[in-house]
């Protein structure tokens, strides 16, 4: 489609007026709060993705409404990444796959997580992004980004009701597993939170079953 045909939805709604107060705090100590920030549906995040204005080589990501940075992954991070989704395919039942670093659609989020765990086959999303219904697991590997992952995407995966959130974090040296999303959107949170070092054994959990457990010290550069 050519893009002058194409025209993205008007944008009408600036931050200010309706992010939560989770939002706001960050914006704030962004120093950001004082300037009009606009919010964008998936739609018409969409919408400028299938006219050209956004790209694949575009490092942004869609998270609660905001375009954000995707931050440059150094070689520690691509390792654990691939460390782990290797592991993971290695394990999961049939009907589920692993894919690494693609978008899933949520209600006001795209985020495009390091691995996730997701049901059906490679073929099953020829027309569309996997939602929350089809996925099993999210991992985000965190060393940079340590602190968002723990904050912002945990927020944005427990309002999506995404059953089970890892965060590989390479600057402690676990891995953060968060289970049991709650609080609707409102007030979104994992009820619960256990962490795993280097001596442990992670359960991997897919539609409440522990199917298997993985060495952490496998999955850690």
């Amino acid at each position: 489609m050519a893009v002058d045909t194409l025209v993205a939805p008007a944008i009408t709604e600036p931050v200010a007026t309706v992010a939560d107060k989770s939002s706001r705090a960050e914006l704030s100590n962004a120093g950001l709060d004082d300037l009009m920030i606009w919010r964008l549906s998936v739609d018409q995040y969409h919408a400028m993705a299938m006219a050209g204005i956004l790209t694949e080589d575009d490092p942004v990501e869609l998270l609660e409404g905001l375009l954000v940075n995707k931050m440059t992954k150094n070689p520690p991070h691509s390792t654990a990444t691939r460390l782990t989704a290797k592991a993971l395919a290695g394990i999961i039942p049939p009907g589920w796959f692993v894919d690494t670093q693609e978008p899933i659609t949520l209600i006001d989020s795209e985020p495009e997580p390091d691995i996730i765990v997701i049901q059906g086959d490679m073929r099953t999303y020829q027309d569309r992004h996997p939602g929350p219904q089809d996925v099993g697991i999210v991992v985000e590997v965190a060393d940079a980004t340590l602190r968002s992952d723990q904050t912002s995407k945990k927020r944005i995966y427990a309002r999506a009701g995404v059953p089970v959130y890892w965060i590989v974090n390479l600057v402690e040296k676990h891995i953060e597993v968060y289970t049991n999303p709650a609080g609707g959107a409102s007030n979104p949170n994992y009820q619960t939170h256990q962490d795993y070092g280097m001596e442990d054994d992670l359960p991997v959990i897919i539609d409440a079953q522990e199917i298997g457990r993985l060495a952490v010290r496998e999955l850690l550069p």
